[in-house]
């Protein structure tokens, strides 16, 4: 009898809980502009420690972080890897592999709550640039919605690894549409606020005179004018690569950007 007391009380605590939790955050989301909160792990993931010194090697976001995100990076990369397939195509899939383009995908979503998203289910890996059948032309990378998959040609992608400071990143780029057509689609926190930073964003692409004051400086390629969604990702990649010189050029492009996915100041340093 007091075994099923105490459950009934705690059953209705939870749904108290909840019930507060769903009139609180919207009018914290309208407050503040961002989620009540955005890590929450009660059974944390945590990766084998070769697998933790790719991180440490790759990724200077995740040093970056307190030892506290460490392991909320750690748990996303490991959650990444188990939810999506790696299909290799003429080349094997290595833990490498898995690891820099989880590692990707968890940098750009880290300040977003829902970072699993049902848009892909997996990732389609070549050697170098492939065919494609569809409009008969070499590609890189892609992010096919049919499909379901996001498609990376492996010495592109780890070009754009590798080299830091050029604002070419193959992996963020093409997460980047991932993450633009989830958000148009959503409406969990994260995906609001991103489509309401969004709406300011393109108005760089759409607005005459915010674009024109764009391309007087050439900071971003030209790439990024094709259409709002190559604008929005290659904004990102320049965002990640060259952060320190896009705030000092455009500092309140970079803040819409930065609010569009909750990111960090401290995540520089």
């Amino acid at each position: 009898m007091k075994e099923q007391f105490f459950i009934s009380i705690l059953f209705g605590t939870l749904f108290l809980l909840i019930i507060i939790f769903r009139v609180l955050e919207p009018t914290y989301l309208l407050r503040f502009n961002k989620p009540l909160y955005i890590h929450w792990y009660p059974f944390s993931k945590k990766l084998k420690s070769n697998q933790r010194q790719i991180l440490v090697n790759e990724f200077p976001f995740y040093n970056r972080l307190s030892s506290k995100r460490k392991m909320y990076f750690e748990h996303r990369v490991n959650k990444f890897i188990g939810n999506y397939q790696f299909v290799g195509k003429e080349i094997a899939i290595t833990e490498q592999m898995q690891m820099l383009i989880a590692g990707t995908y968890v940098m750009l979503t880290f300040g977003m709550r829902n970072y699993l998203v049902s848009l892909f289910n997996k990732i389609i890996i070549y050697p170098s640039s492939y065919f494609s059948t569809i409009n008969q032309a070499y590609h890189k990378g892609e992010f096919n919605p049919k499909m379901k998959a996001i498609v990376f040609s492996w010495e592109d992608f780890l070009l754009g690894h590798e080299t830091s400071n050029d604002n070419v990143n193959l992996g963020l780029h093409e997460f980047a549409h991932v993450l633009h057509f989830h958000c148009l689609k959503s409406n969990d926190p994260s995906a609001i606020i991103f489509f309401d930073e969004f709406n300011e964003v393109i108005k760089y692409y759409s607005d005459p005179v915010l674009n024109n004051v764009l391309t007087q400086k050439d900071y971003f390629r030209l790439y990024a004018y094709e259409n709002q969604f190559e604008f929005l990702s290659v904004i990102l990649e320049h965002f990640y690569e060259t952060p320190h010189v896009f705030k000092r050029e455009y500092p309140e492009l970079y803040g819409h950007i930065s609010r569009m996915i909750n990111f960090k100041e401290e995540y520089l340093k």
